[in-house]
């Protein structure tokens, strides 16, 4: 890496900087007096930031490249409770630079071969033969694009290798659950962790770099349809028992709870009814941590969106 700057965490009001950045969003805009300019979104491994390039037009719009690493010196500000960044200079950072964007993705904490490597081991444990296959195989049948696809476009766990990483913390806490609750049946509900994401692979289309975008089939169907369809075909091929594909689907499309959230029934069972607490659960916790990893002990963060615009405290305990 040829070219040191400041990372977006590091970033502090009234600096002027100089940064490298993957430029992820741009939007052509006017002022209120008809002057244009491109609103922009930058960000690196550490978080990402909002951008403005005063009396930009369409030329220059049109060049901005998205998913590519830009030099970039500017002026930190501060504007609607947030810092934001006045763009003096940008220009495409050289080729040799380009070749190191990978260490500027946000990424899951753990090697993704390590793990997948670890839930291979959950669905093997699933004493259940017919639940055991059917969920290997819509592992097998995703594993290539499992290793990099993030869990959502711009949500939770929205980094690369994200729905691995979310996957995991579920099973690992289902198995704690388990020493709590005895009459857990695990083999369900290791089923519904390790697939009831599953379908996002198809409702987003990703690169390897863990950037994304809903795909065709995402906004007219969703994961929760298609993950249906994925264990309909998949039962039929393998021979499975009606009982148990009717189970799975339902684990699937109830984890949402509410309708406005996509779920057209609530869970039946208690197994279903725990995925759905386990994947909220694990949503909270990402986006606690995720708010507060570059905040100081006893400050708040920006308002965060996805929990109701609530600025998170981080104790100084």
């Amino acid at each position: 890496m040829r070219f040191i700057g400041v990372t977006i965490s590091d970033l502090k009001q009234g600096e002027t900087i100089n940064g490298i950045y993957i430029l992820r969003k741009k939007e052509l805009k006017e002022t209120s007096n008809k002057k244009p300019y491109i609103d922009i979104l930058f960000s690196d491994n550490t978080g990402e930031i909002q951008a403005k390039l005063w009396e930009a037009g369409e030329e220059i719009y049109n060049n901005l490249q998205l998913n590519v690493l830009y030099y970039v010196n500017a002026k930190v500000d501060y504007f609607k409770d947030m810092l934001q960044l006045n763009i003096n200079k940008i220009r495409i950072a050289d080729p040799e630079d380009q070749k190191e964007i990978g260490k500027f993705v946000p990424s899951a904490p753990i090697p993704p071969e390590i793990m997948l490597d670890e839930i291979y081991e959950y669905a093997k444990s699933i004493s259940n033969t017919d639940i055991r296959k059917l969920v290997l195989k819509l592992l097998k049948d995703k594993e290539e694009q499992l290793l990099y696809y993030p869990a959502a476009k711009s949500l939770h766990h929205s980094i690369r290798s994200g729905l691995l990483y979310h996957i995991l913390r579920m099973l690992r806490l289902s198995e704690k659950l388990k020493e709590v609750y005895t009459e857990i049946n695990l083999d369900l509900l290791y089923a519904g962790v390790l697939i009831h994401d599953l379908a996002k692979i198809g409702e987003l289309e990703s690169n390897e770099l863990g950037f994304s975008e809903y795909s065709k089939e995402g906004q007219l169907l969703g994961h929760l349809i298609m993950g249906i369809c994925d264990i309909e075909k998949a039962g039929e091929e393998l021979g499975i028992s009606s009982e148990i594909i009717l189970l799975l689907k339902h684990m699937i499309v109830s984890h949402h709870y509410e309708p406005e959230y996509g779920s057209p029934k609530k869970p039946m069972f208690l197994e279903a009814e725990l995925l759905h607490f386990i994947d909220m659960i694990d949503a909270r916790v990402y986006d606690f941590q995720n708010h507060l990893k570059n905040i100081e002990k006893g400050n708040f963060s920006e308002p965060v969106w996805s929990l109701d615009r609530r600025r998170l405290y981080k104790p100084i305990l």
